[in-house]
């Protein structure tokens, strides 16, 4: 047994002025005189030793009452786990899980009810002045330090449900920040969830110095399908151009879902419907077409009807139906005739033709294909332009000029992984086969002829073997590449074998001239993402946006409004959100009054997996110094407080301080012994 206040043990002495009034008995006899015995009936008569027993008893009960009075002081407990430093101030991090699988219900109510209350059980098992920090899945800023308990409860209670998921090893790693900044303290680190499978990842790594322990709330494995992701299959979108929609369901349960209805809606109009049979533990993918689309804007969303979990059976998305496509064309000061033609074919495509010395350098990014024609020598400064271009997702195509500089062109196209004219070949040959694979070709041709007719070469340059060239769209009888294609960055580079002009090929005049450029161009589309996903986009990327010192960007939806970070960089204009944006949506980027992008934001999917780890899994992730507390029936305030502080014995030590107190006046009042009535003669 050991003492929290070993100090008041000297009050023990205390217990020498009972014995010292019971020795010396300080009481003083009166003589009363009687003149005349007569009228007494009876005299009560007691013998000394019995006298004696009756004081002996009362001084024991005394001398114990004072004895665990005085132990009640001094704090005895037995020593637990963890109660070596019991005593000094403790620094206790709690983690309250606040993601949406905390809505699940049990007995008490939400998950997230039932883990609030459990903080504040864990946070009443410490002393009064033990300072605790509250943390929850938004690792905001102001849980960043210690409260007080009353603090700490008044945070608790402001706990709301969250679209932040983190592992594991984020919330033990965040926990160990602050607590490690705080010397002479003990260190506690608790963790209220219902431990998914996705927290889970590698082993733990705890801090020696921390107690970690985790507190699992039960809850039932529910079904639940949602939809993961959508994707457009046109990279550029048309007014009233079929669009095809592709949508991933996924299948969280270990049952079959039967007639799961979905329905796509755009700016309010439903455009599809549908109804899906989903295999346990199956993902599945399904195409949906619509068209009718207006230029500008679309708001989407994929919904379904899905129950008892409905947090993910919204999926919303945005894309921008475009008038027209810009389209750069860079030529060495001379208009190509044969580009000029093909795009002037298609009122959809607005070309723009410049010069190579004359590129506006700060719109590229903003342009979704770039083709260089007829340029003897690519210069420093739009090369890098160009790379930062492909890089960002750009389209680039690249057709040398007659007398092109090919040790400029090798060190322009080199750095983006792209084959590079090496030298000319005057041998005549032809384009032998199309690589139908590729997304330029892919689904073009409803019959492909044995002996197509393929463009015819006179003379050309032999292209180097780029790095990344999986994307090839022509090759010669030779078996060299004729049309190379590479990815790089988040774009693409197309390289030809040959200049426009027809002493060198038929190319320009061949009928897979046009269909071939407008399928890059309209496979190159450069636009922002469907959708962002609330918890892990923090960063946003758009194209270049001036600003004057009092120009906002903001963030609007319905009545909310969020003013990110901006802050330019070569070629983009990026916005930090941090976690300004808690809820689900279609939010609309705007300067003053001007809308320049529509924006969507979903939950994170990880969460729709509702099965959890078992104690089994837990073992092997925690290391041997964390702790598993289940409690089962028993208080949690009880199993912490056993546990840092070992067996509390003061409640113990007063109730027998009182019983001894109770003893005593029981003795006082009704134990005579040794009486006896004597009679006297009449």
């Amino acid at each position: 047994m050991r003492f929290i206040y070993p100090a008041f043990l000297f009050a023990l002495l205390t217990l020498a002025i009972p014995v010292i009034i019971h020795l010396f008995n300080f009481r003083k006899f009166q003589k009363v005189n009687f003149s005349n015995v007569q009228f007494l009936k009876e005299i009560r008569e007691q013998q000394a030793s019995r006298r004696n027993l009756r004081e002996r008893l009362i001084l024991a009960a005394r001398l114990l009452a004072l004895f665990f009075l005085v132990l009640a002081f001094a704090r005895p407990y037995l020593p637990g786990q963890n109660s070596n430093n019991t005593g000094r101030q403790n620094a206790v991090s709690i983690f309250v899980d606040n993601s949406y699988s905390m809505e699940t219900l049990n007995r008490e109510g939400s998950l997230l009810d039932d883990a609030k209350q459990k903080a504040k059980e864990i946070a009443s098992a410490y002393n009064i002045n033990d300072r605790f920090q509250l943390l929850t899945q938004d690792f905001e800023g102001k849980h960043q330090r210690l409260l007080s308990r009353d603090e700490f409860n008044d945070a608790v209670d402001q706990v709301k449900i969250s679209a932040q998921s983190r592992t594991l090893q984020q919330i033990i790693s965040r926990q160990q920040n602050l607590l490690l900044e705080q010397p002479g303290a003990i260190k506690s680190a608790y963790i209220i969830s219902d431990l998914q499978k996705n927290m889970a990842g590698k082993p733990l790594k705890t801090d020696s110095g921390i107690t970690t322990s985790l507190i699992q709330l039960k809850s039932s494995n529910l079904p639940n399908v949602a939809v993961d992701s959508v994707w457009l299959l046109s990279a550029v979108h048309r007014p009233g151009e079929n669009e095809k929609l592709v949508v991933r369901l996924h299948n969280y349960a270990g049952e079959k879902a039967d007639k799961v209805p979905l329905k796509v809606t755009i700016n309010g109009v439903q455009k599809a419907l549908g109804s899906y049979t989903l295999p346990a533990r199956a993902v599945q993918t399904d195409t949906l077409a619509f068209m009718g689309l207006q230029a500008g804007w679309q708001q989407g969303l994929v919904e379904l009807q899905d129950n008892p979990v409905t947090f993910d059976n919204k999926f919303y998305f945005s894309f921008n139906v475009s008038a027209q496509m810009p389209v750069l064309l860079i030529d060495g000061g001379i208009p190509n005739p044969y580009l000029k033609a093909v795009f002037a074919s298609d009122p959809f495509f607005a070309a723009q033709r410049v010069p190579d010395g004359n590129v506006n350098y700060a719109g590229l990014n903003s342009l979704p294909i770039v083709v260089i024609s007829d340029v003897k020598a690519v210069s420093t400064g739009l090369a890098q332009q160009l790379k930062t271009y492909v890089v960002k997702g750009g389209t680039l195509v690249v057709f040398p000029a007659a007398d092109a500089d090919l040790a400029n062109y090798r060190a322009f196209l080199q750095p983006m992984n792209a084959a590079w004219p090496e030298k000319l070949l005057t041998e005549a040959t032809k384009v032998s086969t199309l690589n139908r694979q590729s997304p330029v070709f892919k689904n073009v041709f409803e019959n492909f002829p044995e002996n197509p007719d393929l463009p015819v070469i006179k003379k050309y340059y032999q292209l180097s073997n780029s790095a990344g060239g999986a994307d090839n769209l022509m090759k010669l009888s030779g078996g060299q590449t004729f049309w190379a294609g590479n990815n790089f960055g988040h774009g693409k580079v197309y390289v030809a074998a040959v200049p426009l002009d027809e002493a060198y090929s038929n190319l320009p005049r061949h009928a897979l001239f046009v269909p071939a450029l407008f399928r890059i161009a309209l496979l190159s589309g450069h636009d922002l993402p469907l959708f962002y996903t609330l918890g892990q986009e923090e960063t946003l990327e758009i194209p270049p946006v001036q600003l004057t010192e009092k120009q906002l960007l903001k963030l609007v939806k319905g009545d909310q409004s969020s003013i990110p970070d901006v802050r330019q960089q070569e070629g983009s204009t990026m916005l930090y959100l941090s976690d300004q944006l808690r809820e689900t949506g279609i939010y609309t980027l705007k300067k003053q009054d001007s809308t320049l992008a529509t924006l969507a934001f979903n939950d994170n999917r990880s969460e729709s997996d509702m099965s959890y780890l078992s104690q089994a899994d837990l073992k092997q992730l925690m290391p041997a110094s964390t702790t598993l507390l289940t409690g089962g029936k028993a208080s949690l305030k009880g199993i912490v407080t056993e546990t840092n502080f070992g067996t509390q014995l003061w409640k113990l030590c007063i109730i027998l301080a009182l019983i001894f107190l109770a003893a005593e006046i029981l003795l006082i009042r009704y134990f005579n012994p040794g009486k006896q009535a004597v009679k006297q003669p009449v």
